[in-house]
């Protein structure tokens, strides 16, 4: 993200950031895990606070992570929808797997691709190992998560439930690269480019009345 600053002379920079004005952004980089998916919920918690307070109508979150635990995802997505403020994604980088169902719950028409990025969808993996039965309960537990990401993708994204299922099965279930420009056929970014804020801070003196009407 880039900031353009507009400052009258009489403002100080500094007192802008004590004031707790200047835009804020959350960036999520690395792999989805416990531990990144709680700081990204208590940062997502702080920023919509901030967002309220500075009256910033759109919150930015940039991407730049090859994917990681499916649950940790979930659970940020969850807070996302319950966010009071419209959520921005960015991809810069890369948003492959988990990054790419986050990159989808950007509000529509704020889903942004930088020109060289990636995007990497996929089916969801499983690790899991044991008695025969438990192999077989593992093995529906990823196709109920698989499924229902899917499904959530093509949802965030505008398409019928099963628009990305049938894509999958086409490419023979293999990890799926796109470019920014083939993720935005697909309507997984509305924009290729990166956004930026653009802040003025002004102050505004009035001549008042005694009965604090305005002395035209």
């Amino acid at each position: 993200m880039r900031y353009t600053v507009n400052v009258d002379d009489r403002v100080r920079v500094k007192d802008i950031d004590a004031a707790c004005y200047m835009p804020i952004y959350i960036k999520f980089s690395g792999a989805f895990t416990e531990a990144t998916a709680n700081k990204f919920c208590e940062e997502l918690e702080a920023a919509e606070d901030h967002c309220t307070k500075a009256k910033q109508e759109i919150l930015p979150i940039v991407i730049d992570s090859y994917g990681g635990e499916v649950y940790s995802l979930l659970a940020m997505v969850d807070m996302i929808n319950a966010c009071k403020v419209k959520v921005a994604t960015i991809v810069e980088g890369k948003a492959m797997s988990c990054g790419a169902v986050l990159l989808t719950c950007g509000a529509e028409g704020y889903r942004f691709c930088a020109p060289s990025a990636t995007v990497m969808i996929h089916e969801v993996s499983s690790m899991g190992w044991g008695k025969n039965e438990e192999i077989k309960s593992n093995a529906a537990e990823t196709d109920r998560l698989n499924e229902a990401i899917l499904r959530t993708m093509a949802k965030n994204c505008g398409h019928k439930e099963d628009y990305f299922l049938e894509l999958v099965h086409q490419k023979k279930h293999a990890d799926w690269f796109l470019d920014a420009n083939e993720a935005l056929k697909h309507n997984l970014v509305n924009h290729v480019g990166i956004p930026s804020f653009h802040a003025e801070f002004k102050i505004e003196t009035e001549f008042r009345l005694p009965n604090g009407k305005k002395l035209l």
